[in-house]
């Protein structure tokens, strides 16, 4: 077990593009880290970097208190899981775990009692004597993390080891490696691009966006504080609502505009929050998640400054919740994405442009199963304004 550093690590590749740019993330002895981002982030090359699997541009790589940056994959003791499994096919689940063990020279009793330690671990006896096409895709999930276990390394490097699995079977994996990873206590870097796994599994969750860290701390961290628009709209699901809206002081306290509708902003926000005193007047990008709003009618004591009047387009009931779709007459942007406003780019925003060239935006609220909205209805939603988000409009720094 070692602690590992990315030290201003960068990748570029012989056409010229670079996949990892000055990359810093120190990850602690035993952690959990989970590296997560969208597709062409470059979170895998930072992995696989790490493994040895690709060569770094600049800065270093160090595991413990070694530079690894010109050191083989043996030499730096690290074990990979990735998706596709890597079982040798023609071997017992027995052979491949002990297939690198043999490899490496090691007593044939020491093979035998690491095979059976990790075997009883991962509930995998009973399978010993089976090749892998008898096992289903957990199954063989778990023989491959035994072949990470059986190394007994520094490091664990994780490459979307679940994204083969079926959803139900995601979950309950995703549950037995983080209980695995807090059993063997070893340092691990986990890759995936579900920001779901990210945050039930992770210590702390790394986010990147086109080569670069976005931000790094714990799960609830990134979900309340959020450096910029692109990890507020990343992190949650769905993701957060977010529009063009005008700031404005309104008997004594902050408030907020977007198309036909107002919201009040509770004070002590406004108070935390001394940053949004610049912005009155102007222009700010608001961010509702939709776990925010709940049915006005379920909280009869919200006051009006803190109600959306609007009309339900769809509902999804998914029996402990009810997701609730309204348009408001405001310009949106996909929070997490490239983003721009949706007035111009009404087809990357689910924005419908009217005949009078009106902008219209599509959002989401997370309600209480007991609510009667319905289809089509007239509705009010309450709006928790205590949890409210606000983005610069040019930088998406988070204010």
């Amino acid at each position: 077990m070692a602690q590992i550093a990315y030290e201003s690590v960068s990748k570029f590749y012989d056409d010229g593009t670079q996949a990892v740019d000055e990359l810093d993330l120190d990850i602690q002895d035993g952690e959990l880290m989970v590296v997560v981002g969208p597709s062409g982030c470059g979170k895998t090359t930072a992995l696989r970097m790490l493994a040895g699997l690709e060569e770094i541009s600049g800065g270093e790589i160090k595991i413990g208190d070694r530079v690894v940056n010109d050191l083989t994959p043996k030499e730096r003791d690290v074990a990979m899981v990735f998706q596709n499994y890597a079982l040798y096919p023609h071997m017992t689940v027995e052979q491949n775990l002990a297939f690198g063990l043999k490899l490496r020279k090691l007593p044939k009793q020491q093979i035998s009692e690491r095979v059976r330690n990790a075997a009883t671990i991962l509930e995998i006896d009973e399978f010993l004597k089976r090749k892998p096409r008898a096992l289903s895709g957990g199954q063989r999930q778990r023989v491959a993390m035994g072949r990470a276990i059986v190394r007994e390394p520094q490091a664990f490097l994780m490459d979307e080891p679940l994204s083969n699995l079926d959803a139900k079977l995601r979950v309950q994996m995703r549950a037995e490696i983080h209980q695995l990873q807090r059993r063997l206590g070893v340092t691990t870097l986990y890759v995936t691009h579900d920001q779901v796994e990210a945050m039930t599994m992770g210590d702390r969750v790394a986010v990147m966006r086109d080569g670069r860290l976005q931000q790094v701390d714990t799960p609830q961290a990134l979900y309340d504080s959020p450096v910029n628009e692109f990890v507020a709209g990343f992190i949650g699901s769905p993701s957060i609502n977010m529009v063009e809206a005008q700031l404005e002081r309104s008997n004594g306290s902050l408030a907020v505009t977007f198309g036909d509708h107002g919201l009040t902003v509770d004070d002590q926000l406004a108070r935390n929050r001394s940053g949004l005193a610049q912005y009155v007047g102007r222009m700010i990008l608001l961010g509702i998640r939709p776990e925010d709003f709940e049915d006005a009618s379920l909280e009869p004591d919200t006051p009006p400054e803190r109600r959306l009047k609007t009309t339900c387009d769809l509902t999804e009931p998914l029996g402990a919740e009810v997701l609730v779709h309204f348009t408001v007459s405001a310009a949106g942007v996909v929070a997490g994405a490239d983003s721009a406003i949706a007035g111009d780019a009404d087809v990357h925003f689910g924005g419908e442009g009217s005949e009078n060239g009106d902008v219209k935006t599509r959002l989401v609220a997370r309600v209480s199963p007991r609510t009667r909205i319905a289809e089509g209805a007239a509705i009010e939603l309450a709006v928790d304004t205590r949890r409210l988000y606000f983005f610069d409009p040019e930088t998406r720094a988070a204010v």
